[in-house]
Protein backbone atom coordinates (compact mmCIF):
# COMPACT_ATOMS: atom_id res chain seq x y z
CA UNK A 1 0.00 0.00 0.00
CA UNK A 2 1.29 3.50 -1.14
CA UNK A 3 1.91 6.21 0.93
CA UNK A 4 -0.79 8.14 -0.51
CA UNK A 5 -2.89 5.53 0.44
CA UNK A 6 -1.91 5.46 4.36
CA UNK A 7 -2.32 9.31 4.62
CA UNK A 8 -5.63 8.55 3.05
CA UNK A 9 -6.85 6.03 5.65
CA UNK A 10 -5.37 8.42 8.63
CA UNK A 11 -7.42 11.72 7.03
CA UNK A 12 -10.24 9.20 7.14
CA UNK A 13 -10.56 7.65 10.29
CA UNK A 14 -9.46 11.05 12.33
CA UNK A 15 -12.60 12.75 10.72
CA UNK A 16 -14.58 9.80 12.07
CA UNK A 17 -13.25 10.47 15.28
CA UNK A 18 -14.12 14.12 15.13
CA UNK A 19 -17.61 13.69 14.02
CA UNK A 20 -18.10 11.27 16.87
CA UNK A 21 -16.77 13.86 19.48
CA UNK A 22 -19.02 16.45 17.75
CA UNK A 23 -21.71 14.30 18.11
CA UNK A 24 -21.25 13.75 21.78
CA UNK A 25 -20.27 17.45 22.61
CA UNK A 26 -23.30 20.49 23.91
CA UNK A 27 -22.71 23.50 23.20
CA UNK A 28 -23.80 25.55 26.16
CA UNK A 29 -24.02 29.77 25.83
CA UNK A 30 -21.64 31.24 28.79
CA UNK A 31 -23.65 31.93 31.75
CA UNK A 32 -27.01 29.24 31.24
CA UNK A 33 -27.88 26.59 33.62
CA UNK A 34 -26.89 22.59 32.21
CA UNK A 35 -29.64 20.55 33.68
CA UNK A 36 -27.98 17.71 36.26
CA UNK A 37 -25.02 19.82 36.69
CA UNK A 38 -23.33 20.71 39.98
CA UNK A 39 -24.57 23.69 40.81
CA UNK A 40 -22.14 26.08 42.97
CA UNK A 41 -22.71 26.34 46.67
CA UNK A 42 -24.21 30.19 47.26
CA UNK A 43 -24.39 30.66 50.60
CA UNK A 44 -26.85 33.74 50.05
CA UNK A 45 -29.18 31.38 48.65
CA UNK A 46 -28.64 28.46 50.99
CA UNK A 47 -28.64 30.28 54.84
CA UNK A 48 -32.52 31.86 53.50
CA UNK A 49 -34.08 28.20 52.94
CA UNK A 50 -32.15 26.49 55.09
CA UNK A 51 -33.16 28.34 58.32
CA UNK A 52 -36.92 27.70 58.81
CA UNK A 53 -36.05 24.14 58.51
CA UNK A 54 -33.28 24.46 61.09
CA UNK A 55 -35.62 26.91 63.13
CA UNK A 56 -38.07 24.60 63.55
CA UNK A 57 -36.52 21.52 64.51
CA UNK A 58 -34.56 23.07 67.02
CA UNK A 59 -37.89 24.39 68.42
CA UNK A 60 -39.33 20.96 68.16
CA UNK A 61 -36.32 19.59 69.97
CA UNK A 62 -35.93 21.95 72.51
CA UNK A 63 -35.31 20.83 76.18
CA UNK A 64 -35.99 23.38 79.17
CA UNK A 65 -33.07 24.45 80.57
CA UNK A 66 -33.86 23.19 83.95
CA UNK A 67 -34.29 19.90 83.19
CA UNK A 68 -31.76 19.74 80.69
CA UNK A 69 -29.31 21.06 83.34
CA UNK A 70 -30.24 18.70 85.51
CA UNK A 71 -30.30 15.97 83.25
CA UNK A 72 -25.83 16.83 82.29
CA UNK A 73 -25.10 17.36 85.81
CA UNK A 74 -26.42 14.08 86.52
CA UNK A 75 -24.89 12.11 83.76
CA UNK A 76 -23.31 13.60 80.74
CA UNK A 77 -23.20 10.88 78.19
CA UNK A 78 -27.08 9.49 78.88
CA UNK A 79 -28.02 13.43 78.75
CA UNK A 80 -26.25 13.93 75.27
CA UNK A 81 -27.59 10.54 73.62
CA UNK A 82 -31.16 11.35 74.99
CA UNK A 83 -30.99 15.22 74.14
CA UNK A 84 -28.27 16.00 71.93
CA UNK A 85 -27.06 15.60 68.40
CA UNK A 86 -23.22 14.28 67.70
CA UNK A 87 -20.83 16.61 66.34
CA UNK A 88 -17.52 16.98 65.37
CA UNK A 89 -17.30 20.15 67.71
CA UNK A 90 -19.11 17.98 70.76
CA UNK A 91 -22.91 17.16 71.45
CA UNK A 92 -25.31 20.11 70.41
CA UNK A 93 -27.80 20.58 72.82
CA UNK A 94 -31.57 22.69 71.70
CA UNK A 95 -32.99 24.37 74.71
CA UNK A 96 -35.72 26.86 75.66
CA UNK A 97 -35.54 28.92 78.57
CA UNK A 98 -36.89 32.05 80.10
CA UNK A 99 -35.14 34.52 82.05
CA UNK A 100 -33.67 37.74 82.58
CA UNK A 101 -30.42 39.19 80.37
CA UNK A 102 -27.50 40.10 82.25
CA UNK A 103 -24.37 42.20 81.41
CA UNK A 104 -23.54 42.08 77.80
CA UNK A 105 -19.98 42.26 75.93
CA UNK A 106 -18.87 41.49 72.38
CA UNK A 107 -22.22 40.83 71.29
CA UNK A 108 -22.46 38.29 74.20
CA UNK A 109 -25.57 38.79 76.88
CA UNK A 110 -25.15 36.62 80.34
CA UNK A 111 -28.48 35.04 80.57
CA UNK A 112 -30.02 34.62 84.05
CA UNK A 113 -32.64 31.54 84.64
CA UNK A 114 -33.93 30.83 88.23
CA UNK A 115 -33.97 27.16 89.05
CA UNK A 116 -30.47 26.46 87.27
CA UNK A 117 -27.53 24.56 89.33
CA UNK A 118 -24.90 26.49 91.26
CA UNK A 119 -22.17 27.25 88.68
CA UNK A 120 -24.29 27.03 85.30
CA UNK A 121 -23.75 30.18 83.15
CA UNK A 122 -25.61 30.63 80.09
CA UNK A 123 -24.82 33.44 77.66
CA UNK A 124 -26.07 34.18 74.16
CA UNK A 125 -25.18 35.56 71.09
CA UNK A 126 -26.85 38.61 70.09
CA UNK A 127 -25.02 40.07 66.88
CA UNK A 128 -24.06 41.53 65.60
CA UNK A 129 -21.53 38.69 65.26
CA UNK A 130 -22.57 35.40 65.33
CA UNK A 131 -19.62 32.57 65.51
CA UNK A 132 -20.13 28.82 65.79
CA UNK A 133 -21.56 25.84 63.82
CA UNK A 134 -24.39 25.05 66.45
CA UNK A 135 -27.41 26.05 64.04
CA UNK A 136 -25.75 23.81 61.24
CA UNK A 137 -25.49 20.93 63.25
CA UNK A 138 -28.10 21.32 65.90
CA UNK A 139 -30.37 18.90 63.87
CA UNK A 140 -27.85 16.62 62.35
CA UNK A 141 -29.36 16.33 59.01
CA UNK A 142 -26.94 18.44 57.55
CA UNK A 143 -23.64 16.63 56.80
CA UNK A 144 -20.58 17.18 55.25
CA UNK A 145 -21.20 14.93 52.69
CA UNK A 146 -23.09 17.29 51.51
CA UNK A 147 -20.96 20.07 49.91
CA UNK A 148 -17.82 19.75 47.93
CA UNK A 149 -15.01 20.94 50.36
CA UNK A 150 -14.75 22.10 54.10
CA UNK A 151 -14.88 25.80 53.10
CA UNK A 152 -18.43 25.23 51.85
CA UNK A 153 -19.47 23.34 54.60
CA UNK A 154 -18.03 26.54 56.81
CA UNK A 155 -19.67 28.94 54.75
CA UNK A 156 -23.16 26.90 55.21
CA UNK A 157 -22.71 27.77 58.68
CA UNK A 158 -22.06 31.13 58.64
CA UNK A 159 -25.05 31.61 56.19
CA UNK A 160 -27.09 30.13 58.34
CA UNK A 161 -26.20 32.22 61.23
CA UNK A 162 -26.35 35.31 58.89
CA UNK A 163 -29.82 34.31 57.92
CA UNK A 164 -30.82 33.60 61.59
CA UNK A 165 -29.56 37.34 62.67
CA UNK A 166 -31.44 38.77 60.21
CA UNK A 167 -34.70 37.15 60.93
CA UNK A 168 -34.49 36.87 64.91
CA UNK A 169 -32.04 39.55 65.82
CA UNK A 170 -32.48 42.74 63.29
CA UNK A 171 -35.19 44.40 65.69
CA UNK A 172 -33.37 43.78 68.91
CA UNK A 173 -31.87 46.55 70.43
CA UNK A 174 -28.51 45.20 71.75
CA UNK A 175 -27.84 48.21 73.73
CA UNK A 176 -30.79 47.92 76.38
CA UNK A 177 -31.07 44.26 76.83
CA UNK A 178 -29.71 44.35 80.17
CA UNK A 179 -32.28 43.92 82.65
CA UNK A 180 -35.17 42.87 80.16
CA UNK A 181 -36.77 39.40 80.32
CA UNK A 182 -36.83 36.89 76.98
CA UNK A 183 -37.77 33.53 76.05
CA UNK A 184 -34.92 32.03 74.22
CA UNK A 185 -34.87 28.93 72.09
CA UNK A 186 -31.54 28.08 70.68
CA UNK A 187 -28.97 25.01 70.20
CA UNK A 188 -25.27 25.48 71.94
CA UNK A 189 -22.32 22.90 71.94
CA UNK A 190 -21.39 21.12 75.14
CA UNK A 191 -17.97 22.32 75.45
CA UNK A 192 -17.95 23.33 79.14
CA UNK A 193 -21.20 21.65 80.82
CA UNK A 194 -21.14 24.45 83.25
CA UNK A 195 -21.15 27.33 80.73
CA UNK A 196 -23.68 26.90 77.76
CA UNK A 197 -23.19 29.71 74.84
CA UNK A 198 -26.63 29.22 72.85
CA UNK A 199 -27.53 30.53 69.88
CA UNK A 200 -31.06 31.15 69.19
CA UNK A 201 -33.34 30.76 66.46
CA UNK A 202 -36.16 32.46 68.98
CA UNK A 203 -36.25 35.37 71.08
CA UNK A 204 -39.52 36.26 72.66
CA UNK A 205 -39.14 39.52 74.59
CA UNK A 206 -41.40 40.19 77.61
Amino acid sequence: MGTGAKRGILIGVIVVVIAFIALGTRVVPYGSEVAGAEQAFDPAVYGPEKFPEVRDAVVERAVEADVLAAAIADDKDAASAEYGVPSSGGTVFSVTMTGTFGEGASSIYAFDVDGLPDGLSIRVQTGPAINGTELRDATGDITFGEFTNQIDYQNAAASINDAMKAEVLEGLDTSALEGTTATITGAFTLINPEAWLVTPVSVEEG
